[in-house]
């Protein structure tokens, strides 16, 4: 629920800061699109990327993806939103490991983002050369399908686009996770689904690395005064001092059961 909130305080400022333009976005509605995608699976679409090779999204699967939506004509939220995420990208690699999730910034202006505007997009801020941060976009029929499977909701403004700010959480299996919404947001909503995905939210076997995963998984935590991740242990100590009190205390009640029989 924090998570849409933040969307959609973001969204309703973007639609009041935007021109006035024919078809106005709904802030509930392109919020229910955005949320009624999650599960949806990604096709196989072809992409364009900014130096000008093609790809398919295929290629992206057996990591998490996170996915930004952005158009290179943007001065304001594109801009904002991508230093954001950029920032968080940081701390997740910091936690979870540098080459334990990829991202995908799409141009979804087929128009104007060509691979030379999406090149300088990267360049300008400080994306660009990163091989598990892919900048690209595609062709009017393949964007027009792709962002509808992610849920993403756009119109034609005066000078631009008027658009719901939105980064698309895929799993490995190209299938969409989680969305985030906003041009700011806290560190832990993308952090959050991120450690699940990478982690494991189900232990399906009981492997050292499936265990030792579970284990991460539930010591990575949030510092508020560190303002970053970290491992804390701490749940194990109290789990291993209240398994020793425990024992402790059986071992006494038996001791004292033992001393009664033998006074009766």
């Amino acid at each position: 629920m924090g998570m849409l909130a933040i969307g959609i305080a973001s969204l309703a400022a973007l639609l009041l800061a935007s021109p006035s333009s024919a078809a106005r976005i709904d802030a509930d509605e392109a919020l229910a699109r955005s949320e009624a995608a999650i599960g949806a699976v990604i096709s196989d679409h072809r992409l364009l990327r900014s130096d000008g090779s093609s790809f398919r999204m295929v290629e992206l699967k057996g990591k998490p993806l996170v996915v930004s939506l952005i158009y290179t004509s943007c001065s304001t939220v594109c801009p904002a939103s991508t230093q954001t995420l950029k920032e968080a990208v940081r701390h997740a690699r910091a936690t979870l490991g540098r080459d334990s999730f990829q991202v995908l910034t799409l141009g979804f202006d087929a128009r104007n983002d060509t691979p030379r505007r999406l090149s300088a997009f990267a360049i300008d801020h400080d994306i660009a050369g990163d091989p598990s941060w892919h900048v690209a976009t595609a062709s009017p029929a393949v964007l027009a399908t792709l962002l509808d499977e992610i849920g993403f909701s756009y119109s034609g403004a005066a000078g631009g686009f008027e658009h719901i700010t939105q980064i698309t959480i895929v799993d490995a299996e190209g299938k969409v996770y989680r969305q985030v919404h906003g041009d700011e947001f806290p560190l832990q909503v993308l952090m959050e689904p991120l450690k699940q995905l990478v982690y494991g939210v189900r232990m399906t076997s009981f492997t050292p690395a499936a265990l030792a995963d579970r284990v991460r998984f539930l010591c990575t935590v949030y510092d508020p005064k560190l303002g970053r991740y970290r491992l804390d242990y701490t749940i194990f100590a109290e789990a291993g001092a209240g398994l020793l009190s425990f024992l402790l205390m059986g071992w006494i009640l038996a001791r004292m059961w033992r001393a009664a029989r033998r006074s009766t």
